[in-house]
């Protein structure tokens, strides 16, 4: 999994519900330019299901997704997306 800190951006979109989770996201991709990357930290099955799904329809590209500990697969995700 890609560390946080090789990153440009981070958002903690944990206390959001959807649709706020992938508004929240989009709103950091437009600030983006070509190519960096974002970490974006989610939790809950709608915003794992539909936020990185939102980014692919997007056309940005899913890095990596992957539980923040390997031990609690029921807590906070890390997302790792690059703008197209």
């Amino acid at each position: 999994m890609m560390e946080t800190s090789q990153t440009e951006h981070f958002l903690d979109i944990t206390d959001q519900v959807c649709p706020m989770t992938f508004v929240r996201t989009k709103l950091l991709i437009e600030r983006m330019q070509s190519g960096e990357r974002a970490t974006v930290r989610l939790r809950g099955t709608e915003p794992l299901q539909n936020v990185p799904r939102s980014v692919r329809e997007h056309g940005h590209e899913i890095l990596s997704l992957a539980p923040e500990r390997a031990e609690d697969a029921d807590g906070p995700h890390l997302l790792v997306i690059r703008k197209a």
